[in-house]
């Protein structure tokens, strides 16, 4: 299907009746429609699961909706009701979905918490939420004590020693029966915090009615199909993960696959292996590192991917090109935030002009747009900052940040912040987020197109770039640099990554500095943290 021909005629309200049970205005139950609905067939795997010590494990949708009743009915004791918030501090597992989908049952909203986070960021989250109660495992529980009015824990499977609620207790007296509470299509069901880079992060309340946009986007980005097997890898502490790993296809009545050990290029092919995975979703960083390390994937080897997503950063073209080369599958790089979930994307479903290295087209339901310093929309040819047209976008869901932080929107517009390249046919490409540009001699330049083209040299592992303060220039480039394995940091390695970048893009635009590091700071999501970068660079030498 052409995607010209389904944007221009899609229709927000046919996909309402098409893939939910109740109604956005009289009233549903969100784990009803992701689960409850798809319990009667008693053989229906909701999860594939590896847990830590490589035990292939799995969850039906007629135990998850039962887990979940149980789970319900001793919220409903502790007294949290619709509208509280209930969090979840666990890893990749059975347990996670069953604290998700009982939280929703009651009404209630889903806040999550990496597993990566420590008391002070904990801490911060609990307090804005008001959270009424904490699931966490043994590994995690350890950094509740130092978190300051901690509300009520329960713990999967407590270490001897630890005095607390353990979560099989709690649920083994329960019902497996609960009447779902009904919300409707402007309630919160889940509790997001956006990724907080530069200062504290900001409170997300995602609406019930962001169903109908996270449906859209499995559907016709992803392509999710029955026939599949799918992995997205993202961690569902954060935005990408518990959208598109846990609500999204289950709101399909699909399987999703979780992977609990940690992430190595090792364990990936093992579980795409294992799993026989046909629809692999995955941060940037992930096909980055398996890319670093090619070694580990046999010469000739079919990995039985069909195809490949990617979102979170830009996907480099150097990446792209050895997806397809070693993995077998087109990938296609999906653009979106906590905010406001994925709404710029290459669709596998649906045909387009492909261009390597660009964010794509609007989603169906929404109207994205750039914008230059004065907020008017720009022409062919042109960067400005992305911008969605809310008064043109019927599943645009975000209203604003929970408690008021910060004023995203000008006017009809909502201001991603990111910075981008207007291909003039409603395509886009990623130049930088809008502080991240660099201002060199009078010219504006994004690090994107910097980091690509060093990535497509040999040696390069990573790559981040930002300005370094200049009293001529305004402004220099500076390339931090991980190499890979067997190359050495020398002035000549130095030399030749500076002339590929000279020759590939401009004279201008190729960095002056370059220093090499064992690692690049990075969110907790895997962004690159280029703030610091910018604060490394800044310092004197």
């Amino acid at each position: 299907m052409e995607y010209s021909d389904f944007y221009a005629a899609f229709q927000p309200d046919s996909v309402e009746c098409q893939i939910l049970q109740g109604r956005l205005d009289s009233g549903l139950n969100v784990c009803n429609e992701v689960c409850d609905r798809w319990a009667d067939d008693p053989a229906r795997v909701a999860l594939y699961h590896f847990d830590p010590d490589g035990r292939q494990t799995q969850l039906t949708f007629q135990e998850l909706s039962c887990q979940a009743s149980r789970f319900a009915n001793y919220l409903t004791q502790q007294g949290v009701v619709k509208g509280s918030r209930v969090a979840g501090l666990l890893p990749r597992s059975p347990e996670l979905l069953v604290v998700i989908l009982g939280t929703l049952k009651v009404g209630a909203v889903y806040q999550p918490l990496f597993t990566a986070f420590g008391s002070g960021a904990i801490e911060y989250r609990l307090q804005q939420a008001g959270t009424q109660l904490i699931v966490t495992d043994a590994a995690n529980y350890p950094k509740l004590l130092d978190v300051s009015g901690c509300p009520p824990v329960l713990c999967v499977n407590p270490d001897a020693g630890q005095s607390v609620m353990a979560f099989d207790q709690a649920l083994a007296g329960q019902s497996d029966s609960f009447e779902p509470v009904l919300v409707t299509g402007n309630d919160p069901f889940l509790q997001m915090f956006t990724s907080g880079t530069v200062g504290k992060s900001k409170g997300v309340a995602v609406p019930v009615r962001a169903l109908l946009s996270f449906y859209l986007y499995m559907k016709f980005a992803i392509d999710l199909q029955p026939q599949d097997r799918y992995w997205n890898v993202a961690d569902p502490g954060w935005a990408y993960g518990l959208y598109y790993a846990v609500i999204g296809p289950l709101l399909m009545g699909h399987a999703t696959h979780f992977n609990q050990q940690g992430f190595t290029p090792e364990s990936t092919y093992q579980m795409i292996r294992q799993f026989n995975i046909t629809n692999l979703a995955a941060a940037p960083t992930a096909y980055r590192l398996l890319m670093a390390n090619d070694h580990l994937l046999p010469q000739g080897e079919s990995m039985g991917l069909r195809v490949a997503s990617s979102a979170g950063e830009p996907l480099n073209p150097e990446v792209i090109h050895w997806v397809s080369k070693r993995l077998g599958c087109p990938v296609m790089d999906h653009y979106g935030q906590t905010e406001t979930g994925m709404t710029c994307c290459n669709f596998h479903a649906l045909s387009h002009p492909q261009r390597v290295g660009s964010m794509g087209y609007s989603m169906p339901g929404h109207r994205v747009v750039a914008l230059d310093e004065s907020f008017n929309e720009i022409g062919e040819g042109e960067v400005g900052q992305l911008a969605v047209d809310v008064e043109q976008s019927p599943l645009f869901f975000f209203d604003g940040y929970t408690w008021a932080e910060k004023n995203p929107f000008q006017g009809r517009y909502y201001l991603t912040g990111d910075m981008v390249f207007s291909h003039g046919d409603g395509g886009f490409s990623f130049t930088g987020r809008d502080d991240d540009i660099i201002t060199t001699a009078g010219y504006r330049v994004g690090p994107a197109d910097i980091e690509s083209t060093l990535l497509e040299h040999p040696s390069v592992a990573e790559s981040g770039v930002v300005g370094k303060p200049d009293p001529e220039r305004g402004s220099v480039i500076k390339a931090f640099v991980v190499l890979k394995t067997g190359y050495d940091a020398v002035d000549s390695l130095k030399d030749e990554l500076q002339s590929l970048v000279r020759k590939r893009l401009s004279t201008h635009a190729f960095p002056r500095e370059i220093e090499f590091v064992a690692e690049l700071p990075k969110t907790p999501s895997g962004k690159i943290q280029r703030f610091i970068l910018r604060q490394l660079a800044a310092e004197p030498s």
